[in-house]
C-alpha cells in the first residue's frame, strides 16, 4: 500500500483545511486509517483514526468536535476535515494504514500498530 497525503497549507486561526490521503493498491474493510501529527520538538501523536469500513472512529481529545475523519471508498481516500484551527494544531500531518487483519470494531491508536505511512503534509496555523 502506498499513501499520498495532500491538502496542508497556511491558514489563520479559526480557519479550515481538508487533508486527503489517497491509497494505492487494494484496501480492505479491516484496514484502519489514521492521521498523526508531529510538531517541532514533540513526539508524534494520533489525531484521528477510522476503520476503512467506516463503522468506528477515534479522535484525540484535543481535536474532538473540530476535526472529522471520513473515508471515500470509491477513491480509496481518507479525509481529515479540520475546522476551528488553532496555532497548536501546527504540525506535519501524516496518514498511515494498519493492514493486519482483525475482527471487531476497535480502532488502533498507537503509531507502532501502523505499517504503511504517507510522506506528511505541513499544516501551519497563524495566530
Amino acid at each position: 500500500v502506498q499513501l499520498q497525503a495532500s491538502g496542508g497549507g497556511l491558514v489563520q486561526a479559526g480557519g479550515s483545511l481538508r487533508l486527503s490521503c489517497a491509497a494505492s493498491g487494494r484496501t480492505f474493510s479491516w484496514y484502519v486509517m489514521g492521521w498523526f501529527r508531529q510538531a517541532p520538538g514533540k513526539e508524534r501523536e494520533i489525531v484521528a483514526a477510522i476503520k476503512w469500513s467506516g463503522d468506528n472512529t477515534y479522535y484525540a481529545d484535543s481535536v474532538k468536535d473540530r476535526f472529522t475523519i471520513s473515508t471515500y471508498n470509491a477513491k480509496r481516500t481518507v479525509y481529515l476535515q479540520m475546522n476551528s484551527l488553532k496555532p497548536e494544531d501546527t504540525a506535519v500531518y501524516y496518514c498511515a494504514v494498519r493492514s493486519t487483519w482483525y475482527s471487531g470494531t476497535y480502532v488502533y491508536t498507537g503509531d507502532l500498530e501502523y505499517d504503511y505511512w504517507g510522506q506528511g503534509t505541513q499544516v501551519t496555523v497563524s495566530s
